[in-house]
């Protein structure tokens, strides 16, 4: 625990300006971003006595180990920069509210030559049209058939699309009259744009234009006695109204506005927010947090602000926010949406009349969602808590074990060995923070050598990182300095860049465990612990979970650690090693299958993927290619001569020396567009 005036600024080091500041702990992570009207204000009221701060405050102040901070022209700029180094950061001190699920969209994709409509979920994508979001994806999907019959807008995959118009004929949808089927040509692109666009329109909810309009064709239909086109056309307009009536009119005067409610105890607060446009309720979601910062229910709406429209612009931001209650400045946080819009936003709260009914729904909806978590996760926390308190006590820890890494070891007989580590932090799973390696010291089958290099390869980089750093005042290791060691978590796509200023983002092994498990029993407990001794390290656990008896080994004890099959414990370092495999076996899964995918192409040096496809589309398979000529070779684009000869000779080494005979009927097999037999 450290003291706070061990890193108090000195008297009049800090300015008396807008800014937003950064407590980082003692591994230069950061823990918590602020900002302020006066920065000299308000990181005073953090360096006072500690029996006079709130207990989160309190706690996030101990932890921390040096307070920085960056001056701003502007509050404006202030509330926008904490966005930034929330998301960046991810302070383990701030409110972070976290959806409850992935809510799905449905989206029109505008970017597209023949736009599409379909559902979609996850970040926006930029050329896109969003719609929502829906609580059901069934929801979405009910409402968008009813829409084709007016709106025949294309729906299909890719795949399906250019599969259509290779053939010639279109797919169901386009016989059934719920698709313009631009894939064969019945509508022009710019024909089928327009059909989009008036989809789009009728979703933001200029929906009586077009109605009137189908009523005025199927009157003038029936009176022209085409009772044919008439029935189409009152099929058309009851269809629209059904899909109307889904989202039920709440505000008469055709409002845009998002409606955000909170409900909150000492521990966690709920959020619910309504998106409303055109009056109707197009869209509901929730999110649910710890308070692990002590802030108030602006506070809390202000967060919620930040974490809806921070990522938005334009019409995604509504000309109306209602609130339960304004954040500390509104001014800065309403001229913060009105850039974000393009134009000026009103956040307010709703005094009287709809809005205020409405608000009270969206409140109670709040409370309900807050009710039904602490239901699903109250026995959770618990749980967690004392399944960390019984592993401490077991493996006679000083405290619980936050940080929990686990180490596994897999191959197929010898073959692609690879390795994994799963990070677990407060009992629940930080897969971002997941590696996995690729054994390079030496050939063959070996779990307890592999264990060993791993091991050794993950705290050799903590260590550099914290040489790099400065954490230390000598060096810890008595080998000598830290040897750099290639390939260290090779095959990741999410590694991080080792030249990175240090400026607390996550870095790939910058963190020390205070427990590190490993999958196996005495042996690989053994290697682990040898490893850490080797490189310094008396600080961390070591623990190896065996998997016939449940057994915890400790190093240097003859007897395992037994602890009750009921035991929290135990289920807690089940599910760690039971992860740990499960990514190990996944990750050496995929590098077989992409072994055993192999292309004689890819004996060819300096030719990358993008080329490989070029040159099989070019000649339609592998065999082909063989069969081709250097000059032949040489035609497809970005392919020279000396590259063609390369191939060339690749696909002669690797020809067949006899075609494949199925013995059982004596019939030749023929290769298939892979260059293997079938």
């Amino acid at each position: 625990m450290a003291d706070p005036s061990s890193y108090r600024p000195k008297p009049g080091q800090i300015p008396d300006s807008p800014g937003v500041y950064k407590f980082r702990d003692e591994h230069r992570r950061v823990i918590y971003v602020g900002k302020a009207k006066s920065l000299r204000q308000r990181l005073a009221n953090y360096f006072q006595d500690l029996s006079g701060l709130h207990p989160r405050t309190r706690t996030m102040v101990t932890t921390a180990a040096s307070v920085e901070w960056t001056v701003v022209a502007t509050e404006v700029e202030a509330l926008q920069l904490e966005y930034s180094w929330i998301k960046e950061f991810d302070p383990r001190f701030n409110v972070k509210y976290r959806d409850d699920k992935s809510y799905p969209y449905l989206a029109v994709t505008l970017n597209e030559e023949f736009p599409r409509v379909q559902v979609m979920r996850g970040a926006k994508k930029k050329g896109v049209r969003y719609f929502g979001p829906y609580g059901h994806a069934w929801a979405i999907r009910e409402t968008v058939d009813l829409m084709l019959r007016v709106f025949p807008v294309r729906t299909c995959s890719a795949g399906v699309f250019k599969n259509a118009a290779r053939t010639g004929r279109p797919c169901l949808l386009g016989y059934i009259g719920k698709c313009s089927a631009p894939c064969v040509g019945r509508v022009t692109p710019e024909e089928h744009r327009e059909l989009a666009d008036d989809f789009c329109d009728f979703m933001a909810g200029r929906t009586g234009t077009y109605i009137r309009r189908l009523e005025k064709d199927m009157m003038a239909a029936a009176e022209e006695m085409e009772y044919e086109r008439a029935a189409r056309l009152r099929d058309d307009v009851e269809a629209l109204k059904r899909a109307m009536e889904k989202s039920a009119v709440v505000l008469a005067d055709a409002t845009d506005a998002d409606l955000i409610a909170v409900a909150e105890d000492e521990l966690e607060a709920a959020v619910q927010i309504f998106h409303v446009r055109g009056g109707r309720v197009r869209g509901q979601r929730g999110w649910v947090t710890d308070k692990v910062e002590n802030v108030d229910t602006s506070g809390l709406v202000e967060h919620a602000l930040q974490q809806l429209y921070g990522e938005e612009s334009g019409d995604a931001v509504p000309k109306e926010v209602l609130v339960p209650a304004l954040p500390a400045d509104p001014a800065a946080v309403s001229q913060w949406l009105a850039d974000r819009r393009g134009s000026l936003v009103s956040l307010r709260i709703p005094q009287r009349g709809d809005k205020k009914d409405l608000m009270v729904t969206v409140q109670r909806n709040a409370q309900q969602a807050l009710g039904l978590h602490k239901t699903k996760r109250a026995s959770d926390l618990t749980t967690r808590s004392r399944a960390l308190e019984e592993i401490a006590g077991a493996l006679d820890l000083d405290t619980a074990p936050l940080r929990i890494e686990c180490f596994d070891i897999s191959h197929l007989q010898g073959d692609d060995v690879v390795a994994s580590m799963v990070v677990f932090e407060d009992g629940l799973a930080r897969k971002g923070e997941y590696r996995r390696f690729q054994i390079k010291g030496f050939e063959g089958q070996d779990d307890v050598r592999s264990m060993h290099e791993v091991i050794s390869r993950r705290f050799r980089r903590y260590l550099q990182e914290k040489e790099r750093t400065g954490e230390w005042e000598e060096t810890p290791a008595p080998t000598g300095p830290v040897p750099a060691v290639p390939g260290e978590g090779d095959g990741d796509p999410r590694a991080a860049d080792e030249s990175r200023e240090d400026d607390g983002r996550p870095k790939r092994f910058a963190y020390p465990p205070q427990l590190l498990v490993v999958d196996g029993g005495q042996p690989q407990v053994a290697a682990a612990k040898r490893a850490l001794d080797e490189l310094g390290i008396d600080d961390i656990a070591v623990c190896g979970l065996a998997k016939r008896l449940e057994e915890v080994w400790l190093p240097d004890d003859d007897d395992p650690v037994v602890l009750p099959r009921s035991s929290e414990g135990l289920y807690l370092l089940q599910r760690v090693r039971d992860e740990a495999h499960r990514f190990a076996i996944t990750y050496q899964r995929a590098k077989r299958a992409k072994r055993i995918r192999a292309s004689p192409l890819d004996a060819v040096p300096g030719l990358g993927d993008t080329r490989k496809q070029a040159l099989i589309k070019h000649f339609g398979s592998v065999k082909k290619l063989r069969q081709a000529t250097i000059e032949e070779i040489c035609e497809v684009p970005g392919i020279g001569r000396r590259t063609a000869e390369s191939v060339a000779v690749a696909l002669a080494a690797a020809a067949p020396a006899a075609p494949a005979v199925n013995t059982a009927t004596g019939e030749i097999m023929e290769e298939d567009d892979g260059g293997s037999t079938t």
